[in-house]
């Protein structure tokens, strides 16, 4: 994935900071139902993004109701998404859901700043991570990451994290984060990094 491709990806990405903004304006109840609408949004959708066959009944559809003009609206958002789309998640179950999913446990589970802390580390950290990597990359180990990316997303952590549970709870919760980040943990890095960042910083405080 090209560096353009990938900085629009982690545009998209970067959405996922809307999670920690409501819960610090709106407070835990509100941000409960933010990520259960936008979870269920996605599982709705998410068939029509994999099978291609309903996606082109849907425009078959819309071509009756709505303008061309809109039609090709439609058909320039799809092609963004391939874009941005790895090849693994092409017709298995995309990286939103998991960060959805993640973002729900945590929140409803975890202390405030250790939700906060961990699901803006997992947002951002993996943004800069792989941009860092992508650019500045040099010294790069067997599975393509990076030296460089994972110090990225190492020092990202501490800034975020230290302000919110203190340093050495965020050293242990930025390692954690790093490791989770650099071996993809399973089911997919977007799920397991937050989970992470918070399990770590948690029982460390324990």
């Amino acid at each position: 994935m090209s560096i353009k491709i990938e900085l629009k990806r982690k545009a998209l990405h970067l959405t996922g900071l809307t999670v920690p903004a409501v819960y610090l304006l709106l407070g835990k109840a509100y941000t409960l139902t933010f990520i259960g609408i936008a979870f269920a949004l996605f599982v709705i959708l998410e068939p029509f993004r994999v099978i291609e066959e309903w996606r082109d009944k849907i425009k078959e559809k819309l071509d009756l109701y709505v303008s061309p003009e809109v039609v090709e609206k439609i058909e320039l958002l799809e092609n963004h998404i391939n874009d941005i789309t790895r090849e693994h998640e092409r017709n298995r179950v995309a990286a939103h859901i998991y960060f959805a999913a993640a973002s729900f446990i945590i929140v409803y589970f975890f202390p405030e700043n250790v939700a906060i802390g961990a699901i803006a580390l997992a947002t951002l950290g993996d943004a800069l991570a792989a941009i860092i990597g992508k650019t500045f990359g040099r010294h790069r180990f067997s599975n393509g990451k990076s030296v460089e990316g994972s110090l990225a997303y190492f020092l990202t952590g501490m800034v975020i994290l230290t302000p919110l549970v203190g340093i050495l709870p965020a050293l242990i919760g930025s390692l954690a984060g790093t490791i989770a980040e650099f071996y993809n943990l399973p089911p997919d890095d977007n799920f397991s990094n937050q989970l992470a960042v918070a399990l770590a910083v948690y029982l460390f405080h324990l």
